[in-house]
């Protein structure tokens, strides 16, 4: 299991240098009008050839990129280029209200889509086919749409649940969870109707397995066959298609902040592309993908715990 574990913090940890590298590229190759950006059109050459020398765009890229990578191994991202303030203080204000969404709703999402994925391929017969058409009644949905007729709804004609902002939890917890309602399920209902697919695919597969008809001539009763090892053997294809919503939420929730006029990583991540401030999206990037990375980690340690075979891929 430690073997298992190292090769994954090691992956991990390539992936995070390689996608950082990249981005780092991207961007700062085409950062050589940053300066004029951040002054204006007024500025004077000098003023600009002035800024470029104080950001350091000036010097070659890898030396940039190697100044920044040693810092950022600290935990300094650098200073966002329009407010002076520190990234990392950017990133911990924000990264916990994306979170609490990301959390909620995949919780949300692993909840209801394995009570309909798992009913639906026990049951059969018309639950089954309910549950194929409103998958797809649900996926065809955009996020965006669904999260303006909700406020609508239950926002603006029954005023339910408020139609914008966020409450920390730690000010209000019932203002938290009544702020998270509306954000959570315009983003999961396209999830659960897809992980539900799978789970259900996934429990019908195991079902037709000849040791569950073993199990079954055996004499264990259906709930025991399907609780104690049905179940358990579907689990690694639902984890995993858990860890791909995961990731699926974190871009969805970029568009849900915006609808909500929450001040979260996607608000910060489309601010920051439309300003040009180039460090605060980089930090953006980097805590994203550090982000799942450890999702990805803590799917594949719950594969090879519960899967043995997972651990010698």
């Amino acid at each position: 299991m430690i073997n298992f574990l190292a090769r994954r913090l090691l992956s991990g940890v390539v992936l995070i240098l390689v996608i950082t590298t990249i981005t780092y590229a991207l961007i700062y190759s085409n950062a050589a009008n940053a300066a004029r950006n951040i002054l204006g059109e007024s500025a004077t050459a000098a003023d600009v050839a002035a800024k470029a020398k104080e950001l350091g765009l000036d010097r070659p890229l890898h030396v940039q990129y190697l100044d920044w990578l040693s810092n950022a191994i600290h935990g300094d991202f650098g200073v966002s280029w329009f407010t002076n303030e520190p990234v990392s203080s950017l990133l911990a204000n924000r990264l916990p209200v994306t979170l609490s969404i990301v959390i909620f709703a995949v919780l949300m999402t692993a909840f209801v889509s394995a009570v309909l994925g798992v009913t639906a391929a026990v049951r059969g017969g018309w639950v089954d086919r309910l549950l194929q058409v409103v998958s797809v009644i649900g996926f065809s949905l955009p996020n965006f749409w669904v999260a303006l007729v909700l406020v609508v709804l239950l926002a603006v004609v029954v005023p339910i649940f408020p139609a914008t902002g966020y409450v920390p939890a730690t000010e209000s917890l019932s203002g938290w969870f009544l702020a998270l309602i509306l954000p959570v399920t315009a983003l999961v209902l396209g999830g659960i109707a897809s992980a539900a697919q799978q789970i259900r695919g996934a429990v019908i597969d195991v079902l037709d397995m000849d040791y569950v008809r073993t199990l079954r001539a055996r004499g264990l009763s259906s709930t025991s066959v399907l609780l104690k090892h049905v179940l358990r053997n579907a689990a690694p294809p639902a984890l995993t298609i858990l860890s791909l919503q995961f990731i699926a939420l974190l871009g969805g929730a970029v568009v849900i902040e915006r609808v909500f006029a929450i001040p979260g990583m996607g608000t910060l991540t489309i601010n920051s592309s439309l300003q040009g401030d180039i460090p605060a999206l980089m930090g953006v990037v980097v805590a994203l993908v550090i982000l799942v990375v450890i999702v990805n980690l803590v799917i594949d340690l719950a594969n090879g715990w519960i899967n043995p075979k997972a651990r010698l891929q």
